[in-house]
């Protein structure tokens, strides 16, 4: 008969698990799918059902065969992992290239260091990255909501972050004209202006939102990350803007590209970042400041995937020099 064991007090007991949180965070982003699934039709949805189809497929076949090990793919993350790759992927993606991203996200990112708990990089991130860098042409070409013709043949073209990248570099703030106003690019309305829609998650920063409010009141996740994150950005942006009126307002920054996704539910993973509250608020405000300045001063139009990805990698470091207290700790006498 097993006995039972009981181990030394104090005791806790709640019901938050690696199931619960994985779905929790699934459910979240349901908003975002349905607005890019609306905006960009087939096309987003084949790229997303490829994409998780690839990480869930390469996860099982990778601990099964490689690792010789029981696959764990009800815990969610391998469905995660595909759905962040896919939404920071253009909708008229080739398939090929989309497979590729989900091997490098799950064999590399992840499986090569053990697998979920032990990644220090975000996988989706690491797999966005890499294709970007591997296949520019495709990775940057936007269509154009509300013009698309099939999945394979839309009409593209620049996104506002490209705008407003153009505007810095020839120094003219009359072409940030071009940019649609703050209130539809929150709903995701850019077609108005004819401009590339972005990536899938990008599209409505509105149904993000949504998604945060809802893990927020789950306790997924707390809101040191995302606010430390969008408040650097809204006040670097706000003094670049008001020094000089070729860098975009804070809203318009705040609301282009990948900020927010990337804000909201690839920096908050909990792999990848800082343990403690304080470490969390650098974290954030070090991806904020980062991704302001690849956006204006480096040579993509886009720097959050890249900042994330740096943060990740000081992410022991902070977890080394802000500690918790110890449960019943005294503080030491001056």
């Amino acid at each position: 008969m097993d006995k039972l064991i009981v181990s030394l007090s104090p005791h806790a007991h709640g019901t938050d698990s690696v199931e619960r949180n994985m779905w929790g965070v699934i459910i979240a982003l349901i908003p975002a799918l349905l607005v890019s699934f609306a905006f960009f039709g087939l096309g987003s949805v084949v790229v997303c059902l490829t994409s998780v189809a690839a990480c869930v497929f390469f996860e099982w076949a990778i601990t099964k065969y490689m690792l010789k090990e029981e696959p764990t793919l009800t815990d969610g993350s391998a469905v995660i992992t595909g759905l962040l790759l896919g939404m920071n992927l253009p909708s008229n993606l080739p398939l090929w290239i989309i497979i590729i991203g989900a091997l490098v996200a799950i064999g590399v990112a992840k499986m090569s260091f053990g697998g979920l708990g032990h990644n220090p990089f975000n996988p989706a991130l690491v797999g966005r990255c890499f294709l970007l860098v591997s296949f520019p042409a495709q990775m940057t070409s936007w269509p154009v909501i509300g013009q698309l013709t099939s999945y394979t043949d839309a009409q593209t073209g620049a996104t506002p972050l490209a705008v407003m990248k153009m505007a810095i570099k020839n120094n003219d703030a009359s072409l940030l004209n071009q940019l649609p106003d703050a209130f539809s690019m929150l709903i995701g309305n850019t077609s108005a202006a004819n401009m590339g829609g972005g990536a899938l998650g990008e599209v409505c920063a509105l149904a993000l939102i949504i998604g945060l409010c809802f893990m927020l009141w789950r306790k997924i996740i707390t809101w040191h990350i995302p606010v430390s994150i969008l408040a650097t950005v809204l006040v670097f942006t706000g003094l670049l803007h008001l020094a000089n009126p070729v860098y975009a307002n804070p809203l318009h920054e705040l609301l282009s590209g990948g900020l927010m996704l990337g804000a909201i539910f690839m920096a908050t993973d909990y792999v990848t970042s800082p343990m403690t509250h304080k470490g969390q608020i650098i974290y954030g405000i070090a991806i904020g400041f980062l991704t302001v300045v690849i956006r204006d001063w480096g040579s993509y139009p886009e720097g959050m995937s890249f900042a994330i990805l740096i943060m990740n990698g000081f992410t022991p470091l902070i977890n080394h020099y802000i500690k918790p207290k110890r449960f019943g700790e005294v503080p030491a006498k001056k």
